[in-house]
């Protein structure tokens, strides 16, 4: 249902003529003039006829809500449809204007209803204050009533040490900038970071100005660099014993524990305008536990791991918040669950993800920044396990206490950067999740031949992959000054690039590709028609970490100046010397081959 809300000091209609859907009315109803009142102007939608029942409650829910600020002395309930292009029957169109009329009217209202289905001649004053003029969606979602809640704890945890934040000196500008934001003190989120401009720049990815908003294209660059994150973290989590699975992107909302854990979600559900209720998933998490859900375990099976890199998750993030790849509409997002026999047995697989997330850190070369959550109740019962848990980072941590829970969770860990405008980029998360294993019906056979609900831990070891590539590339902003900005030498898109001085160096220059490319080692040929310090320069931009010339006197030596980006550095090697180099760089990550032509002459300028 759509509705608009106008605050008048005077509404007069006079009834016209008759259409074919017209309700029967009384001489009385032709025309009506109402001063002081809210008018409701109402459009009753097809999907409303589901459950009429709910759009009459959350209708009356609203009226009441609104008028309890605008204290107008009358209600006039009046259909018209010109608010939406997809009207429900007209049957039920009248009966839910009806019921609503009954509804406000048994809370002592003064309501009229605007005869439906009849061309009306209508005056209406609006008052022009800040909520004479307000238009919502009613949707049949039962609406929970708000209850205040008690606030967090927020306090810096150091392995066993708790101290009080107005007690704490910090030390580190990141964590400071950490604490600020999630304490509302921070830095606000306007303005566009950095790495918007570097990801354009470097032929990563940019907007598709023809699709929705946070939906990006990738560049063959940028395509490469997210597969092979992509790759390392599937590698990461099948190494330990996750079980990759693919499951689908659509999900029913009639399905009551779909429902249940996506309302839980809010307002960010990407819906779809379908005759289903169909919503796009914002995780992994319907489809993993739909999953378990249909498998027979025993406690033997436990901990079972499900891995599902989805590409893609979707979450319907206000326009104005979808910013470069921090916040996006639609993401790809590792997505690991553990199913654990209980609470307890579920605090090892804790500990050891948490390991695993830390490892991403070292591999990225990404600093974290941490926040560790629990319930009042979880901190009593395993507050020296916390303490373990957090001698594990070796530094300050900040710790939220809430008093009670209200999510699925009882205990999280959030690892985030810092982007170069002070504001926490949320990357790796490990999750106790007490609800869902119930929820979704998902059971296991216990040594004492019962059937129990499992424990689930949510695990991403590295946060979406979109928002990985945004701290990497916020990092080099941060550090411009300390170091020349680049990525890891096994994620850059070119690793190793050649240039030549001129024609009589092409050959040779083809012999070394050939080589250094049997190698797996990502490598072009700068073959253009350029000078040498413009050759340079070119490869410097686009952040290759090792570039050589190719002249005669390299062609009579076989030793090649090598300038290493990492160090600044303009080293003598062979061709077998760097070969050694970039694969000792690359030992033990991923390895895609190089997306582009291999001369820099054929390239496409995607910008």
């Amino acid at each position: 249902m759509r509705i608009l809300l106008i605050h008048s000091d005077y509404l007069n209609y006079n009834v016209k003529n008759k259409t074919p859907v017209a309700e029967e009315i009384e001489d009385a109803k032709m025309q009506g003039a109402f001063d002081e009142s809210l008018v409701v102007f109402t459009a009753v939608e097809k999907e409303d006829e589901n459950n009429p029942e709910g759009i009459v409650e959350n209708l009356v829910s609203e009226v009441k809500k609104t008028n309890d600020q605008v204290k107008a002395e009358n209600i006039v309930l009046y259909p018209y449809a010109h608010l939406s292009s997809s009207l429900s029957s007209p049957k039920v169109a009248v009966q839910i204007l009806k019921d609503a009329e009954e509804a406000l009217l048994a809370e002592n209202f003064n309501v009229k209803r605007v005869p439906f289905g009849w061309y009306k001649a209508f005056e209406i004053s609006c008052k022009g204050h800040p909520l004479s003029e307000l238009s919502r969606t009613i949707t049949a979602e039962k609406q929970e009533e708000k209850v205040e809640r008690k606030p967090s704890t927020w306090q810096i945890l150091e392995g066993d040490k708790i101290t009080q934040i107005e007690d704490f000196e910090f030390n580190n500008r990141a964590f400071k900038q950490l604490v600020d934001y999630e304490l509302g003190q921070g830095a606000s989120d306007e303005g566009e970071p950095p790495h918007v401009k570097l990801m354009r720049e470097k032929e990563i990815c940019d907007y598709e100005p023809a699709s929705d908003v946070g939906n990006l294209r990738w560049y063959p660059k940028g395509k490469l660099i997210r597969d092979l994150l992509a790759d390392y973290v599937y590698d990461l989590t099948v190494e330990r014993g996750a079980m990759p699975v693919e499951t689908p992107i659509f999900y029913d909302l009639d399905n009551q524990a779909i429902y249940e854990h996506a309302y839980k979600f809010g307002e960010r559900q990407y819906r779809t305008d379908t005759k289903k209720k169909l919503m796009l998933r914002f995780a992994a998490c319907f489809g993993a536990f739909r999953l378990m859900s249909d498998s027979y375990l025993t406690w033997k099976n436990l901990p079972a791991k499900i891995f599902e890199l989805t590409r893609y998750s979707f979450r319907y993030e206000k326009k104005g918040e979808v910013v470069g790849l921090k916040r996006l509409r639609a993401f790809t997002m590792p997505d690991c669950h553990s199913f654990c026999c209980d609470v307890p047995s579920s605090l090892d697989e804790f500990s050891a993800q948490t390991d695993m997330c830390m490892q991403t850190g070292k591999d990225l070369n990404l600093d974290f920044e941490v926040i560790f959550r629990a319930t009042q109740d979880f901190f009593d019962d395993n507050e020296e396990w916390m303490y373990e848990i957090a001698r594990k980072f070796e530094k300050p941590i900040l710790l939220e206490i809430l008093p009670e829970r209200h999510h699925y969770w009882v205990c999280k860990i959030d690892l985030a950067n810092i982007d170069a405008l002070g504001r926490p980029i949320e990357n790796p998360t490990v999750q106790i999740d007490v609800e869902s294993g119930k929820r979704f019906g998902i059971t296991y056979l216990g040594e004492d031949g019962n059937q129990h609900n499992p424990t689930i831990l949510h695990t991403s070891p590295t946060g979406s992959i979109e928002r990985v590539l945004c701290a990497m590339l916020e990092k080099t902003a941060l550090e411009i000054n300390e170091r020349a900005p680049m990525l890891p030498t096994w994620l850059s898109p070119i690793q190793a690039r050649i240039l030549t001085i001129g024609e009589a160096h092409k050959e040779f220059a083809e012999e070394l590709y050939q080589k250094i490319n049997a190698s797996n080692i990502r490598v072009d040929v700068d073959d253009r028609d350029e000078s040498v310090g413009k050759k340079i320069r070119n490869a410097s931009k686009e952040w290759i970490p090792y570039i050589f010339v190719v002249g005669d006197k390299e062609m009579e030596t076989g030793k090649f100046q090598v300038t290493v980006r990492e160090t600044g550095e303009k080293v003598d090697m062979t061709v077998d010397e760097l070969i050694a180099e970039i694969n000792g760089k690359c030992e033990g990550k991923p390895f895609r081959r190089l997306p582009l032509p291999k001369d820099i002459s054929r390239r496409i300028n995607f910008q």
